[in-house]
C-alpha cells in the first residue's frame, strides 16, 4: 500500500501538524501583528485539510465508492472534477511545515526540537491507529483491519519503510515528515540555526535533490525526497522573508526556485492524457495556479498582510487540524456508508455532515488525547520543559 508522489491515498501534512508550537514561539525578528499572521496560518492548515477531505470523499474512486454504493463522480457530477484537486492540499501542507518547522526550530537545542516534534505528532497519531483499528475490526463495518503485528509496527511511523501496510492511508505525508524534520534537525538545528546556515541548507538540499532525481537511486530518493522537498524548502524561504523581511533577495530566490521546481513535480505526478477511463482529468494550468495559490497564500501570511485574520477560532482550527487529518479518511468511509447508504441520506447531506462528525471527533482527540499527553511525553524526552 505504499503511496506514490500525490497519490490517491495522500492527504496532505501533515501535514503539517506543527502550527502548535509555532504559535507558543515568540516570533523572532520584526513584530507586525505576529498572532493574525499565525492564526491565519492555522486557518490554511484548516483549509488545506478540507482539501484533502474533499478529495477522499468526493474526488476519486476506491473504497469511497463503495461507501458511497457508485463512484463519486456520480454523486458528485459538477463537483467531483473540482474535488480532484483536493489533492494538492498535501503542497500546501508541506510549504506550511517548512515555514513552521524553520521557526520552531530557530534557536532551539537538538534534545528540544526532537521533543517538541515527537510530542506533537504522536499522541493523536497512536489514538487514530488504535480506534480506526477497533472501528474495522466491528464485525457490521464493511472494510477489515490489519493483523495485529502490523497495527503494532504502524504505532512506529516507520511502517512504509519497512514494507508493512498502512492503517492510515494519509500516513505517508508524515514519513515524509519525519524526513524533512530529520534533516533539518541533522543540518541546521543540530549545528545551531543561523541565516547563513539556513540558506546554505535550502540551496544544497535542492541541488542534491535534483541529483537524486538523475540518479535514479532509490536510497538517495528516499533520503533526499526530490518530489516533495521544493514545497518544504519554499516553507523555510517565507519563514526567512517573515523573519529578514520582504526585501531579502535571497529568501526570495529560494522562494521562486522552490516555486519552479515544486510545479513540476504538481504538474508530473497529477496529470495525464483525457481518458475516459479514468475517474476526472486534471488540467495543467489549474494544478500550477493552485500549487501558486498555496505559495502565495502562505507568502501573505508569512509577510503579515492579512492582518484582519486574527480571529480567535482560528486557533481552534488549527488545534483540530491534525486529528481531523487523521481520523477523517477511514472513518470517513464508515459514516458515509452508515449516512448514505444506510439511512439514505442524500450525497450532499452526507458529505458535510460526514466532514461535521470529523471534526467533532478531532476535538475529542484533541481535548482528551493530545492535551494530556503531548506535555507529559514531552517531558520525558527533555526534563526542561
Amino acid at each position: 500500500m505504499s503511496a506514490p508522489p500525490l497519490a490517491p491515498g495522500a492527504p496532505p501534512g501533515a501535514p503539517g501538524p506543527a502550527t502548535t508550537t509555532a504559535r507558543r514561539t515568540a516570533i523572532p525578528g520584526r513584530g507586525r501583528g505576529g498572532p493574525s499572521r499565525l492564526r491565519a496560518l492555522d486557518g490554511l492548515r484548516l483549509l488545506a485539510a478540507l482539501m484533502v477531505a474533499a478529495y477522499h470523499f468526493g474526488g476519486r474512486n476506491g473504497e469511497i465508492s463503495q461507501a458511497w454504493g457508485g463512484s463519486p463522480a456520480h454523486q458528485f457530477p459538477t463537483a467531483a472534477p473540482l474535488f480532484a484537486y483536493g489533492c494538492l492540499g498535501v503542497q500546501i501542507f508541506f510549504v506550511i511545515s517548512g515555514f513552521v518547522i524553520c521557526l520552531s526550530g530557530w534557536g532551539r537545542t537538538l534534545r528540544t526540537f526532537v521533543a517538541s516534534r515527537v510530542s506533537r505528532l504522536y499522541p493523536a497519531y497512536w489514538a487514530a491507529i488504535l480506534l480506526v483499528t477497533a472501528v474495522f475490526a466491528l464485525p457490521w463495518v464493511a472494510y477489515k483491519a490489519l493483523p495485529p503485528s502490523e497495527v503494532l509496527t504502524n504505532l512506529t511511523m516507520l511502517q512504509q519503510p519497512l514494507g508493512v501496510d498502512r492503517v492510515l492511508g494519509v500516513c505517508w505525508t508524515l514519513w515524509a515528515e519525519l524526513r524533512f524534520y530529520a534533516l533539518f534537525a541533522l543540518c541546521v538545528v543540530l549545528p545551531g540555526a543561523t541565516r547563513g546556515r539556513v540558506v546554505l541548507f535550502c540551496a544544497g538540499w535542492t541541488l542534491a535533490a535534483a541529483l537524486a532525481q538523475a540518479a535514479h537511486q532509490p536510497f538517495l530518493d528516499t533520503v533526499l525526497m526530490p518530489e516533495y522537498a521544493p514545497f518544504f524548502i519554499g516553507g523555510i524561504g517565507l519563514y526567512l522573508l517573515h523573519r529578514y523581511g520582504a526585501r531579502d533577495p535571497i529568501g526570495w530566490a529560494i522562494v521562486l526556485v522552490s516555486w519552479l521546481i515544486g510545479q513540476h513535480y504538481a504538474v508530473a505526478g497529477l496529470w495525464h492524457a483525457p481518458s475516459a477511463d479514468a475517474f476526472s482529468y486534471r488540467s495543467t494550468a489549474v494544478i500550477i495556479a493552485v500549487v501558486t495559490l498555496g505559495f502565495a497564500l502562505v507568502a501573505a501570511v508569512a509577510l503579515g498582510r492579512p492582518r484582519w485574520a486574527n480571529w480567535r477560532w482560528l486557533t481552534v482550527a488549527g488545534a483540530l487540524t491534525y486529528p481531523f487529518y487523521l481520523v477523517h479518511e477511514h472513518l470517513g468511509w464508515v459514516v458515509v456508508r452508515a449516512l448514505h447508504h444506510d439511512l439514505g441520506l442524500p450525497s450532499y447531506a452526507t458529505l458535510p455532515l460526514t466532514v461535521v462528525l470529523m471534526l467533532l471527533l478531532a476535538w475529542v482527540l484533541h481535548r482528551f488525547v493530545e492535551r494530556p499527553l503531548t506535555p507529559v511525553l514531552k517531558r520525558s524526552i527533555d526534563p526542561r520543559h
